[in-house]
């Protein structure tokens, strides 16, 4: 029981710090639809900044990594200690189809990881460490823009914040209901303020996707 409740903790925590590089990697985003050049800036001390680098990007993957495979176990753990089936059980009255399918939703955020990945931080590392390219250069915004120029690239890209959503409605104020954080004053609050973060941050992917797409139109 005891381990049970250290692993939703666990993942809890992972899930936070994850909110928080998420909203980073938005803001640095929404800077291409106003300047490359800041855009470039922001994207350029992010790629080469040594603590960014080494130490708060190996965080962040084994974050990822952890959420997930923390995530399916519980699930996993969760539906063998359940002594009433779902359809005996009338899921869609006493829970949300979003906190029935994290794992679903989780998994297809993390097939989008995979494609970004392939995208940006592949072709990242072998500009830098592979080929040995200098580290001054402006090459981040031209990137971003060409990858939108593909309707079938642009359209998975929106359909993955899609699930974000989905996946961060419930995500969010379970955080912090497993951390231990729930008050009869406060909770309310973080759940009107879990609602517009999993909207507004996901909605704001999707916008500066769909105007560098129409853009080039």
């Amino acid at each position: 029981m005891k381990s049970s409740i250290a692993r939703k903790v666990l993942m809890a925590l992972s899930g936070l710090f994850l909110l928080l590089f998420l909203a980073q990697h938005f803001v640095i985003n929404s800077l291409s639809l106003g300047s490359g050049d800041y855009f470039n800036a922001a994207s350029h001390f992010m790629g080469n900044n040594g603590i960014v680098q080494f130490i708060i990007q190996p965080i962040l993957i084994i974050a990822v990594l952890f959420h997930l495979i923390a995530g399916l176990y519980l699930d996993v753990v969760n539906r063998n200690a359940r002594n009433v089936k779902y359809q005996m059980n009338s899921p869609g009255k006493n829970s949300s189809w979003m906190s029935r399918n994290m794992v679903i939703t989780g998994i297809m955020v993390l097939l989008f990881l995979g494609l970004h990945f392939y995208d940006f931080w592949i072709p990242e590392i072998n500009y830098k460490y592979i080929e040995g390219n200098s580290l001054v250069d402006n090459r981040y915004y031209p990137d971003l823009v060409e990858k939108f120029k593909d309707p079938v690239r642009t359209g998975i890209y929106v359909l993955s914040f899609v699930f974000l959503s989905l996946h961060l409605m419930h995500g969010f104020q379970s955080a912090f209901q497993s951390v231990g954080f729930r008050h009869n004053k406060y909770t309310p609050m973080i759940q009107k303020l879990g609602l517009a973060y999993a909207i507004l941050i996901p909605l704001g992917f999707v916008v500066i996707a769909v105007v560098h797409y129409v853009s080039h139109l």
